[in-house]
């Protein structure tokens, strides 16, 4: 949604949707708006609780029915497995996505790696579609005045067109843009500490040729999935940079992260949004 600073300041009930990669502080900034007046929908949190919670819930029990303690107990309905997912604990859907490699490691084949890929794809274009239905539950059943819309790291890639529209329409689109310092930051987290992430099939398929050719190793199954996970990270942000850019361009605006960060409160964030409307 495209407005000036005036239009937005006068707007009763605000909505916006925060882009960027994990990691760049879209939860960080929505959590300095008043829980009061501001419902927070994290795009993460809906995967996880709606469009993979089965898939997630299986992928636990398989491991689970693997120690013979808790087949036995499970086959006869003495225990149930839930996933505890919040907002601040994502964990069962990184677990779910896992990554490439060695089996011994934890590792998938590339197979059951593009079957989890492509589920997430699907639930994170069905959590960005529940956007606009969700700002309405937010007023008319929460009472909340303003919505705020933490939106996935890969929704830059995500090539759905309805999801864009859908997003353009309802929310003011804010992409927070990292600097250098800032993007060195998130891969030497990445480094220390790999997660699973979404790629686009496109990349991720060029890419671990690219891989495989370096390391000279036999194939997939040879990988060591924390080593492929530290190696991929600096190229999907580098990959992403230019389609979080075109992406803010035609349907949002750029906000500086490095200024985000300084944001405190409602009222600074209102100023830095409207720094970049006109």
């Amino acid at each position: 949604m495209r407005m000036s600073a005036k239009e937005f300041l006068a707007w009763p009930n605000k909505a916006i949707t925060l882009l960027g990669m994990s990691g760049v502080g879209k939860t960080t900034l929505a959590n300095k708006l008043p829980k009061s007046k501001w419902f927070h929908y994290s795009g993460d949190y809906r995967i996880g609780t709606k469009y993979l919670a089965e898939p997630i819930l299986d992928n636990i029990k398989r491991q689970a029915m693997q120690v013979g303690f808790l087949k036995d107990l499970l086959r006869s309905d003495s225990i149930y497995i839930a996933s505890n997912i919040t907002v601040h604990n994502l964990a069962p859907i990184a677990t779910f996505l896992g990554k490439i490699g060695r089996a011994d490691l934890g590792g998938l084949s590339v197979e059951e790696f593009r079957i989890r890929q492509k589920l997430h794809r699907e639930a994170e274009i069905g959590a960005m579609q529940d956007v606009a239905q969700f700002i309405g539950k937010a007023q008319q059943i929460y009472g909340y005045k303003h919505f705020i819309n933490d939106a996935g790291g890969s929704i830059c890639e995500l090539d759905d067109a309805d999801t864009t529209s859908i997003l353009a329409k309802h929310t003011v689109i804010l992409y927070l843009q990292p600097d250098e310092a800032m993007e060195q930051t998130m891969i030497q987290r990445a480094i220390d500490d790999p997660k699973p992430m979404y790629y686009h099939e496109d990349f991720l398929e060029q890419r671990l040729e690219n891989y495989i050719a370096e390391t000279g190793q036999a194939g997939p199954a040879e990988i060591v999935p924390d080593e492929f996970a530290r190696w991929l990270f600096p190229r999907l942000l580098a990959h992403r940079r230019p389609a979080y850019e075109a992406y803010a361009d035609a349907h949002g605006y750029t906000l500086d992260a490095r200024s985000a960060e300084s944001v405190n409160n409602e009222e600074e964030f209102l100023q830095l949004v409207t720094s970049v409307l006109d």
